[in-house]
C-alpha cells in the first residue's frame, strides 16, 4: 500500500488516494498513517536486506549472471554471509535476478569416413580417482559476423577442470582439436609417466584423423571413443559445451570475430576453473579440488 501511494502521490495527492482506497475493501490506511509510516525509521531487516541485495547483485554479476538460487546461496556463503537459501531466493526476487537455463544443443559431429577400431574405454562411466586419469574432448561452434568459428575443449573428469581449449575459424585438425590437445599436455605437464591417462571423444573426423591419433600415441595417451550419433557416450563433454554456450555465448546474439570469441573464452575458462562453483564437486571449484588432492597425496604418511 505504501509503495502504491508513493508511485501515484505526485499525480493524485496522498489525501485523495487514501480517501478513494478507504472506500474499497483493500483500503486501510489514512493520510496520517501514511505519513507516520514514512517517518518511521527502517527496521533492522530492511537495512540488512538493502545491504544484501547489493551484495547479491555483485556476486551474480561477477559470475557471468548465470547462477540460480542454489549456486547463489553457496556463493554468498563462500563470501562470508550467513544466510539461508529461502532468504537468497527472496533477495534475488527483490533484485530481479534469476539463473540461466540451457537450451537444446545442435549436433556438430561429423563422423570419420574410415573405419575406427578404437574401443570405448569409458562406457558412460565418467568418474576418475585422480587428475590426469580421464580426459573428455568435444567441439562446438559459435556464430560470428563472417559465419562461424569453432571451439574445442578438453576437460579433466576428476576435477572438471578445462585443461585444454582452442578457438579457430575452421574445423581442421591441425588448427583446432590438436591445438587444444597440445594446450592440455602443456598446462598439466602430462607425459608418458602418467600411465593410464585416457582421452575420450566422439568419432568425429577430427579425432579419428591420423595427426590426432599420432599425437595421442606420442604422448602415451590411450584413445577412447563413443558410438556414432550418441551424445550420452560423451555426456560430460557435451555438458561443458552446453554450459559454455549458455553462460557465455548466448549473452550476445552474434559475436563480431574469432578474436573476440577467443578473448571471451579465455576469461570464461579461467572463471570456470578457479571461481565457478560446480554442483558435481559439492559446490567447489576445479582448482580447489585439485589443490585438495595434491595436498592429501603430498602430506600422506609413508607406508612401510
Amino acid at each position: 500500500m505504501i509503495a502504491f501511494i508513493d508511485m501515484h502521490r505526485e499525480q493524485f495527492g496522498v489525501e485523495a488516494i487514501c480517501r478513494i482506497l478507504g472506500a474499497t475493501e483493500c483500503g486501510f490506511i489514512t493520510s496520517r498513517g501514511y505519513r507516520a509510516a514514512k517517518s518511521r525509521p527502517a527496521c533492522a531487516r530492511s537495512i540488512r536486506d538493502e545491504m544484501l541485495v547489493e551484495e547479491v547483485k555483485r556476486i551474480h554479476k561477477e559470475n557471468y549472471s548465470v547462477y540460480g538460487v542454489r549456486k547463489m546461496w553457496h556463493a554468498i556463503r563462500h563470501a562470508g554471509w550467513d544466510v539461508g537459501r529461502d532468504q537468497v531466493a527472496r533477495l534475488m526476487r527483490i533484485a530481479g535476478l534469476q539463473g540461466v537455463r540451457r537450451g537444446r544443443k545442435p549436433v556438430t559431429t561429423c563422423p570419420g569416413a574410415g573405419p575406427d577400431e578404437r574401443p570405448d574405454l569409458v562406457e558412460r562411466k565418467f568418474a576418475a580417482d585422480r587428475p590426469r586419469q580421464l580426459w573428455v574432448a568435444d567441439i562446438t561452434y559459435v556464430r560470428i559476423l563472417a559465419g562461424f568459428c569453432y571451439v574445442a575443449f578438453i576437460t579433466d573428469v576428476f576435477s572438471r577442470r578445462i585443461v585444454g581449449w582452442a578457438v579457430a575459424p575452421t574445423l581442421h585438425t591441425q588448427s583446432l582439436p590438436l591445438l587444444a590437445l597440445e594446450h592440455a599436455l602443456l598446462s598439466t605437464g602430462a607425459s608418458r609417466n602418467d600411465s593410464g591417462l585416457v582421452h575420450h571423444s566422439d568419432r568425429g573426423s577430427q579425432y579419428v584423423s591420423l595427426a590426432y591419433s599420432d599425437a595421442l600415441i606420442a604422448a602415451g595417451v590411450k584413445a577412447s571413443v563413443g558410438t556414432v550419433g550418441d551424445s550420452y557416450d560423451n555426456a560430460l563433454a557435451e555438458t561443458v559445451n552446453g554450459l559454455y554456450k549458455t553462460e557465455l555465448i548466448y549473452s550476445k546474439r552474434i559475436w563480431e570475430s574469432v578474436s573476440e570469441v577467443e578473448l571471451a573464452t579465455m576469461g570464461w575458462v579461467h572463471w570456470w576453473n578457479t571461481t565457478r562453483l560446480h554442483e558435481a564437486l559439492d559446490y567447489r571449484t576445479p582448482a580447489a579440488v585439485e589443490a585438495a588432492y595434491t595436498h592429501t597425496t603430498t602430506t600422506a604418511p609413508a607406508t612401510v
